[in-house]
């Protein structure tokens, strides 16, 4: 793996400054699947009805072992890779949770895999799965929707990070969707009688949804951004819009809080005389953890071990710890947390967690940023953009490569990881996602 990191690192580079939103990844997507293929693997372009979606195989038969590939960036997080706040002029996005480097090393790890299969004889499938939009789109739910999961046997992730475990942990399920006011429009002082507000519609449903937060459970997260509120201030608003998330750990409670903002949204088109029409643009399970791939993996990790900075990565590191708050020592991307301790509690959500739920799945957290550093970050962009990115990306690529030898040579890791997979979801579990049977909401970013 260390003779070909010079062109996975160059790949991941060139992802970075395409930073290509979800559904948009043209190139990016384009850029990995044409580097699989020219490594022997055949290539479903398209997957899933999703432009951007892809399916990497090499082998044939069992096992079939999974690796999943992001590739999408976030809009609104331009950022050079230099350690003070400087957006690139004329960019929108920037790869502000590391998906440049998540897609590079998983597809750098079934490369390194397939050639050791071919080298040792070793019989089996191992398929990457090229999987857009995870910002919001879920474009692994239509994946898994599709049945693309169906037959493998193990499936695994990576995910970066400021800091290196390979922890049981779950997520946030959470669904989305935006909410659009229609009213009528009238001249704002000469004739206020004769409009209808759809803005005022979009401040009163927020209003009482703010209220509501009183009356869910502590670990629910909502939140919203008003995307569309007028064209003038004479003029009074006939169209106006707001994109909510709604999270809890369990996806029956979001469930039943998005009825309650539905019902936020009726009222305030009610009481403000306006229409009210939604449309539900994602919605994620939470992970179904798999204990016995998550040793599996955490061996691998603790074997490859983390990565120490250079003199000048920790002058890079230290300028950024300016700017965060209470961050823990540079040192500690050399460092493996206990896979014992416990865990932090996970804020975030991923569609990762559908594909949990119809395969066992795990995954782990490599040190990609500066240690301190969130997600959806200006520093994290930064740091993806640079050595300390391309390190941990290396750590990643190795330790999945590891833990997808352990699935092709260790029958008994498979076994245990599918009765545990069983005993969890329960016999009786039918997979329904959580947005319904809606097609790809491939213009969720316009």
């Amino acid at each position: 793996m260390d003779k070909q990191a010079e062109q996975f690192n160059s790949i991941a580079l060139k992802i970075w400054n395409f930073a290509e939103p979800g559904y948009r990844e043209e190139r990016s997507s384009a850029l990995l699947a044409e580097t699989l293929e020219q490594a022997g693997f055949k290539i479903e372009r398209g997957a899933a009805e999703i432009p951007t979606a892809f399916v990497a195989e090499f082998g044939s038969g069992k096992p079939v072992i999974g690796i999943l590939g992001e590739y999408d960036a976030l809009p609104g997080i331009s950022q050079e890779a230099v350690s003070e706040k400087k957006p690139i002029p004329g960019k929108e996005a920037g790869h502000a949770c590391g998906h440049h480097l998540f897609g590079t090393a998983s597809a750098a790890a079934a490369i390194s895999v397939k050639n050791w299969m071919v080298a040792n004889k070793i019989k089996g499938t191992i398929r990457f799965y090229g999987t857009p939009a995870e910002e919001g789109g879920s474009g692994k739910v239509y994946m898994v929707q599709a049945g693309l999961f169906n037959d493998a046997d193990v499936v695994f992730h990576w995910h970066p990070d400021s800091k290196n475990n390979a922890k049981l942990r779950s997520s946030l399920a959470n669904k989305t969707g935006k909410f659009r006011f229609y009213g009528i429009a009238s001249h704002a002082a000469g004739s206020p009688e004769k409009g209808r507000s759809a803005l005022d519609a979009v401040e009163a449903m927020n209003f009482m949804a703010n209220l509501m937060r009183e009356h869910v459970e502590e670990d629910s997260r909502i939140h919203y951004v008003i995307t569309r509120g007028g064209e003038a201030p004479n003029v009074v608003p006939a169209f106006a819009e707001v994109d909510y998330y709604v999270r809890h750990p369990k996806r029956t409670e979001v469930n039943a809080m998005w009825e309650r903002l539905v019902n936020t949204a009726k009222g305030a088109a009610l009481g403000t005389d306006t229409r009210m029409e939604y449309e539900i643009i994602s919605g994620e399970y939470e992970i179904l953890g798999n204990k016995s791939l998550a040793m599996a993996m955490n061996e691998n990790l603790k074997s490859v071990g983390g990565f120490v900075l250079t003199a000048d990565e920790k002058e890079f590191g230290r300028k950024i710890q300016t700017t965060l708050s209470n961050p823990p020592p540079l040192e500690s991307t050399a460092s493996i947390e206990d896979f014992n301790s416990s865990p932090e509690e996970n804020y975030g959500s991923t569609d990762v967690a559908d594909v949990s739920w119809v395969v066992p799945t795990t995954g782990l957290r490599v040190a990609t940023w500066v240690p301190g550093t969130s997600g959806h970050s200006w520093q994290a962009v930064a740091a993806g953009g640079m050595s300390i990115g391309i390190k941990g990306m290396g750590v990643a690529s190795k330790v999945l490569a590891g833990v997808m030898v352990d699935a092709f040579t260790k029958p008994a890791l498979i076994a245990s990881a599918k009765k545990e997979f069983e005993a969890k979801r329960g016999n009786n579990f039918t997979y329904k996602p959580m947005m319904g049977d809606r097609k790809p909401a491939l213009n969720y970013r316009d």
